[in-house]
């Protein structure tokens, strides 16, 4: 298990993660999503390291937000009870498919509402191992608004063109006490990326490529990431968690429950997948902050639950939702 230090965070901040994708502004998918060999693209930690680079006082700013995460953890000062986030999602399409359904829109609020309450079919594959930090995050998501909008875009890349009306996208509503998730073609072969707390609310939010948006079929074009847990995984880096591998080679993810991992695992690795990190631990694959197959992931731990729950603390970065 792993032991957290405030110190290394900034370190982590500024550390390059592994990303497969650079993403240009009008870079078409290169991904083929039928190819079940494509990996899970997710470039939250690139976008933080672009905002650190632009902010020279975000990195203070997160540094504070860890500082009052342990703190709150240190002291059980955290949330009592369940929160229901109101969520408006941003469509913007060119095609037919890219304006998604006000059904697939809701499919994707139930996903959400199951992984974060521990009601999804497949929260009981959790191994025995794990069975003692698996959690119910406790937080409800419903539907508020859906915006949408024609674009001549193509694609969007991930410099957050697609948050702002002057670039074409759509400004976020009410950020401080909504999420926004936007729809669109990312481009890349990204699925999705998430702002971590801290950020500028002018962009904060999440952002899912409309191929990976909601529930659809086994035989779909987004199979294996047809069942909605992009969404899952970038909420909660929304909710300030970290890749499970803390994006680097046995990093860490400022969680103590969860395993050191090498790095990011695809697929659907056979359990138990041992970890060649000190102690070789078994790794926590089925985690939401992996990279596996939809299908491969179905649980969140206590420790990042109390991650989540800390910023949503009297006093937390995003303690306006709970009003």
């Amino acid at each position: 298990m792993k032991k957290l230090f405030l110190t290394s965070v900034v370190a982590l901040l500024l550390f390059s993660c592994q990303n497969d994708n650079n993403v240009d502004e009008n870079q078409s998918p290169t991904q083929n999503p039928l190819n079940t060999s494509a990996q899970r693209g997710c470039a939250s930690q690139e976008v933080l390291e672009n905002q650190l680079k632009e902010n020279p006082n975000l990195a203070s700013k997160m540094a504070e937000i860890e500082r009052f995460t342990e703190n709150a953890i240190a002291t059980g000062r955290l949330v009592n009870g369940k929160i229901e986030i109101p969520v408006v999602v941003n469509v913007l399409y060119r095609t037919t498919a890219e304006n998604i359904s006000l059904a697939l829109i809701q499919s994707q609020i139930d996903v959400l509402n199951k992984d974060f309450n521990a009601q999804n079919t497949d929260y009981n594959q959790v191994p025995a191992l794990f069975s003692g930090v698996k959690a119910n995050v406790e937080i409800s998501f419903v539907l508020d608004q859906v915006i949408r909008k024609s674009t001549t875009k193509s694609s969007w890349g991930t410099r957050d063109a697609m948050k702002k009306s002057k670039q074409g996208g759509l400004n976020p509503t009410s950020p401080t006490t909504k999420l926004n998730i936007w729809s669109c073609t990312i481009g890349g072969g990204i699925l999705g990326y998430a702002q971590f707390p801290g950020g500028s609310s002018a962009t904060d939010g999440v952002v899912i490529d409309a191929n990976y948006f909601g529930v659809t079929s086994s035989s779909s074009s987004s199979y294996p990431y047809n069942l909605g847990r992009t969404a899952s995984h970038e909420v909660g880096h929304w909710m300030n968690l970290r890749h499970i591998w803390g994006d680097a080679t046995c990093g860490s993810d400022l969680v103590s429950d969860t395993p050191v991992h090498n790095t990011a695992n695809y697929g659907v690795p056979a359990y138990p997948h041992y970890s060649t990190c000190s102690g070789t631990p078994v790794e926590m694959t089925m985690n939401y902050m992996d990279y596996t197959d939809d299908r491969g992931m179905y649980m969140f731990s206590l420790g990042q639950k109390s991650r989540i729950d800390a910023i949503f603390a009297v006093g937390g970065v995003r303690a306006s939702f709970r009003l």
